[in-house]
């Protein structure tokens, strides 16, 4: 990072700051004190760490803010988009769980600020309503997913007409290998072991899916102005190679690192700078061979789906990710087993989509998914043992 010596730190809104992405950013922070300013700090329900970070970091108590009971409580969207354009916030980190980041999303992009983007969902449920809002304010998003960081840093080596494809690389999650039969029975527990990653529950589920993996294609998409049929997946057990991109001569660029998201969040709060410290660096004598093969869409048929809700467009995505929403805090909830999580997304998305150019358009959207996914899930709740036809495409 060049030198700061005569510069003022970055004032930085860490939104969802008691999560893993919240406190992992914290983290980065405490390190480089001299290069950020925390000024902002809200979380759903953990008063007492927010309480403590806020001491830590010397924030005011007006902002740092409790958003109810969950974060999506009451007055939890008109919180989270005020801290968002807050005047002393530079940067703002939406590491919100969900569809509830939307507010935080439009905000600090509304309002010209840089947002460290962990937070998937609203820019996938809202996308022609963020590119407009993002355009309008002159805002900018640098992704803190690893996949997306990784692509961010590839395309430095090439310009963006020359891009022929993104190659998204997955872990597979806890149940690569398995088969649709052998996931018949995997319980809440098997699904929360991810072999690589230490992450909150919902993206854990998701990794196990692939539907993380979906909804990152669809995010590549919004984030880079690729089409679909040049984005390609692979299973990467080794969580090494976070993604490429292949140039049209041929070329790959690859960004390798071990597992460890302080990298992309470091760099996404003070990008195209790096931080003078190393994340997941590397020890080539020891890191053994690299693997990738194709997912198997049949034991994993979220990745298909998401592929053809990015495809569909109109508010198919944004049914996509409110249904999965349900559908995976069902599954947490031991309600339905994880194949029924696909199938919940999939049946709210046979039920029809629409349009969408404004944001009201994108609140019903999910209004609509949640409660057809609702129904799904009690339907087969209701079964014996909860798993007839579960699964079934």
């Amino acid at each position: 990072m060049p030198d700061r010596a005569d510069r003022m730190p970055v004032r930085v809104a860490v939104l969802g700051s008691t999560g893993s992405i919240g406190t992992q950013a914290l983290d980065v922070i405490r390190g480089h004190r001299d290069h950020y300013e925390v000024v902002a700090l809200a979380t759903g329900r953990n008063a007492e760490l927010l309480t403590q970070q806020a001491a830590e970091f010397g924030v005011d108590p007006e902002c740092a803010r409790l958003c109810g009971d969950t974060i999506a409580g009451v007055d939890g969207p008109a919180v989270l988009a005020e801290l968002a354009a807050h005047p002393d916030v530079d940067v703002v980190l939406n590491a919100v769980v969900g569809f509830a980041g939307l507010p935080v999303t439009l905000s600090a992009l509304e309002h010209g600020k840089r947002l460290a983007l962990a937070n998937k969902e609203s820019l996938i449920a809202g996308g022609p309503v963020v590119a407009e809002v993002r355009a309008r304010g002159n805002g900018e998003i640098v992704p803190v997913d690893s996949e997306h960081s990784a692509i961010y840093q590839c395309l430095r080596a090439g310009d963006a007409s020359e891009v022929h494809r993104i190659v998204l690389t997955a872990s597979g999650g806890p149940f690569r290998g398995r088969t649709k039969d052998e996931l018949a029975l995997v319980t809440v527990a098997d699904a929360l072991k991810h072999p690589t990653w230490d992450m909150g529950a919902k993206i854990t589920i998701d990794s196990s899916t692939l539907m993380n993996k979906g909804l990152e294609v669809i995010e590549a998409r919004e984030l880079f102005g690729v089409g679909f049929d040049a984005i390609d997946v692979v299973v990467h057990p080794q969580s090494i190679v976070h993604s490429m991109v292949e140039f049209h001569d041929g070329a790959t660029i690859a960004q390798l690192s071990m597992p460890d998201m302080r990298l992309p969040i470091g760099l996404a709060l003070g990008a195209p700078a790096r931080l003078p410290q190393p994340f997941g660096a590397m020890d080539w004598a020891a890191t053994g061979t690299l693997t990738f093969e194709p997912p198997d869409l049949e034991a994993f048929p979220c990745l298909a789906l998401a592929y053809e809700a990015g495809r569909a467009g109109g508010d198919a995505p944004a049914i996509l990710s409110g249904a999965n929403e349900v559908a995976v805090a069902a599954f947490l909830e031991e309600r339905i087993p994880w194949q029924a999580i696909a199938q919940v997304a999939a049946e709210s998305l046979e039920q029809g989509v629409g349009n969408v150019t404004e944001v009201a358009d994108v609140l019903e959207a999910d209004r609509v998914a949640r409660e057809r996914a609702h129904a799904v899930v009690a339907r087969i709740a209701a079964r014996p043992s909860g798993r007839t036809n579960v699964g079934a495409q």
